[in-house]
């Protein structure tokens, strides 16, 4: 199953890093990633696979946000079906 992470926040060192070590540690392959820094503000999309990982998508949810906190910005999965319904025009 695929999931899509969004990282949104002000830009700092580290960012990047600390979401794929997460990631990495709990065995979620990135298949795709897209970053920018507009402004100061930084953005980021990934579609992940998590049909491996050792952790649930609800506890997966739960770190992700935890470390979003911890470094001051927004970090959120969905699974990749339900972005996909709600991003639809």
């Amino acid at each position: 199953m695929n999931a899509i992470v969004t990282v949104v926040g002000q830009d700092k060192v580290g960012i990047i890093a600390a979401v794929c070590a997460l990631l990495a540690e709990n065995n979620v392959n990135i298949l795709d990633i897209s970053q920018t820094i507009l402004q100061g503000s930084f953005t980021m999309v990934m579609a992940v696979d998590v049909s491996k990982a050792k952790t649930s998508v609800g506890d997966l949810r739960g770190l992700l946000e935890a470390l979003g906190e911890k470094m001051g910005i927004s970090i959120r999965i969905q699974r990749e079906e339900i972005f996909d319904a709600m991003h639809r025009i």
